[in-house]
């Protein structure tokens, strides 16, 4: 049984068995560029991680954990030209570096080849994980749909917030586990199980990434704290403020969400209110919740291999950054 580490490894050697054509480069460069920037390499592990748990030989896995981390930095590529980012892992985005188009024909290459290599799993399982890849792959896209359409929105709650995350980020880290699940042959109960373990630990993730940027350590964090009070996102922070909020709290809040102000006065006044609605306690407590699902989702697991999988789960919930 292989540790977080080693299966990072490994999907790393896969990424960079991956040969694409010579020609036409402008599409092909960015795709080598985009998968060789690295990153946390999450989803492809939670994969072999699944697999592993019912069967040693994850070789079997390796096609779908690489089509997983494919169709990841697909949305990436496109989630980028829509943000308007500059940067990504440190480094330019495909957009600035060539320009939209090329990033947009790239992106759409990468999902094709996505498909192409979730389809090389077993003929007897293809139609069932196409299935629940398709399924997570519009999820996903209807997540980002639902983010971009509450930037406009004034009328956004927390069950909308919270079906939007679900569905932008942690439907693909349940889908990831349910099909490492089905390629070593779980039964359909331990599928759901996975899933909703991916599921459940995914929205808790997310939450604790709005905390960080909230109120992490701008160091640790790796990028500025209070990003998403600039761009006047709508997190969980914020609505949950909103709710508690008495009048002046909740006009100041509005009027700091209503403006392009990107101040560190701003910053620091949103998170005084922030503070004094005991809202990082209560998105703390909200975390919680999440991750005790997940765990026990986890725990009713017929395995007895799931030591990788509490190490990942702690090292989210634990992490600084």
């Amino acid at each position: 049984m292989k540790s977080i580490q080693e299966l990072s490894a490994v999907i790393t050697d896969e990424l960079g068995r991956i040969e694409y054509p010579k020609t036409p480069s402008l599409l092909y460069e960015p795709i080598d560029y985009i998968l060789g920037l690295g990153g946390k390499r999450m989803r492809p592990i939670l994969v072999l991680m699944a697999y592993q748990l019912f069967d040693k030989n994850i070789e079997k896995a390796f096609s779908p954990a690489l089509a997983i981390e494919v169709f990841h930095n697909f949305t990436l590529l496109h989630d980028d030209i829509m943000d308007n980012a500059p940067l990504r892992r440190g480094q330019k985005t495909v957009h600035e570096k060539w320009n939209n188009n090329v990033a947009i024909l790239s992106g759409d290459t990468m999902l094709v080849q996505a498909y192409q290599l979730i389809a090389q799993v077993d003929d007897t399982i293809v139609k069932q994980v196409l299935a629940v890849f398709s399924k997570a792959a519009i999820q996903v896209c209807e997540g980002q749909q639902c983010d971009m359409d509450f930037e406009t929105q004034s009328d956004v709650n927390i069950p909308d917030y919270l079906k939007m995350i679900e569905y932008k980020t942690a439907v693909l880290l349940g889908a990831a586990l349910q099909i490492g699940g089905i390629t070593a042959g779980a039964s359909k109960e331990d599928q759901n199980h996975l899933y909703a373990f991916g599921r459940d630990l995914g929205i808790a993730f997310q939450l604790k990434d709005d905390l960080l940027d909230a109120f992490g350590d701008a160091d640790a964090f790796g990028k500025q704290v209070g990003g998403d009070i600039m761009a006047n996102k709508k997190t969980y922070l914020y609505l949950k403020a909103l709710a508690l909020a008495d009048g002046t709290q909740r006009k100041n809040l509005e009027q700091y969400f209503s403006t392009n102000d990107t101040s560190q006065v701003k910053v620091d006044t949103v998170k005084t209110i922030f503070s004094n609605l005991k809202i990082p306690e209560l998105t703390t407590n909200l975390i919680r919740e999440y991750h005790a699902r997940a765990m026990e989702n986890l725990a009713a697991i017929n395995s007895e291999n799931k030591e990788p999988l509490l190490a990942f789960s702690a090292l989210l919930m634990d992490r600084v950054s």
